[in-house]
């Protein structure tokens, strides 16, 4: 019903036949999706960043309440700070705060608190999530903040793979070193660390399996 509260909406139309094949294609790609640590320098063309994160910016979110930040780092100063300080806090997560059975399951990956990439890769994004908003001087809640920026995120790494890039769910905890290395404000907090690139021409990923569709869906 038409109010000036609500508008029209017309879904794609798709026969059954095109949505399955489409659902296959969909599929395919994404079955090509991994997470890299090595990255090219190879420049990427602004446009792409920002129609990747404008991808992100269409998620669902609580109340329609948008409770994220994309902060697009390309600056090498930044960069470089960013890496220092990452690895300061991966150096204490490799050498004491990680539980051995935590470090053993990290071994099939064979990384450690070196984290290279985040100055390679020609950008940095930094996914912030916001609690609260500002609404002139009054404080405004966020509702289901945290699923609302996991779903963006999710389409934020679902778009950077349809563009032909890489990336890597990077989160050097504890990751405030961000939020005042960005001078971010303080109803933002930082979520998840995203390099973004092209892959470097000799990496490599660890040989492992995604579960069975099986494994992961129960019909009822």
């Amino acid at each position: 019903m038409h109010t000036d509260k609500h508008l029209p909406y017309t879904a794609p139309a798709y026969s059954p036949e095109t949505a399955l094949q489409r659902s296959r294609a969909f599929l395919h790609d994404m079955q090509q999706r991994r997470s890299l640590r090595f990255f090219s320098d190879q420049p990427v063309p602004f446009e792409i960043i920002q129609n990747i994160v404008a991808t992100a910016a269409t998620a669902p979110s609580g109340a329609h309440k948008q409770p994220w930040t994309f902060c697009v780092v390309q600056n090498p100063e930044l960069k470089k700070a960013i890496r220092i300080a990452a690895e300061k806090e991966e150096f204490d997560n490799y050498h004491g705060r990680m539980s051995d059975e935590w470090l053993d399951d990290l071994r099939v990956f064979d990384t450690n608190w070196h984290k290279p990439f985040l100055e390679i890769a020609p950008y940095l994004i930094i996914v912030f999530k916001q609690s609260w908003e500002k609404a002139g001087t009054e404080k405004r809640k966020n509702y289901y903040v945290n699923e609302s920026v996991g779903i963006a995120a999710g389409f934020l790494i679902a778009a950077i793979h349809q563009a032909g890039l890489v990336t890597l769910t990077h989160t050097p905890s504890p990751m405030n070193f961000l939020q005042q290395i960005l001078g971010r404000p303080d109803n933002e907090k930082p979520f998840l660390l995203l390099p973004v690139g092209y892959p470097a021409p000799d990496a490599t990923v660890p040989n492992i399996q995604r579960k069975a569709l099986e494994e992961v869906m129960v019909m009822y």
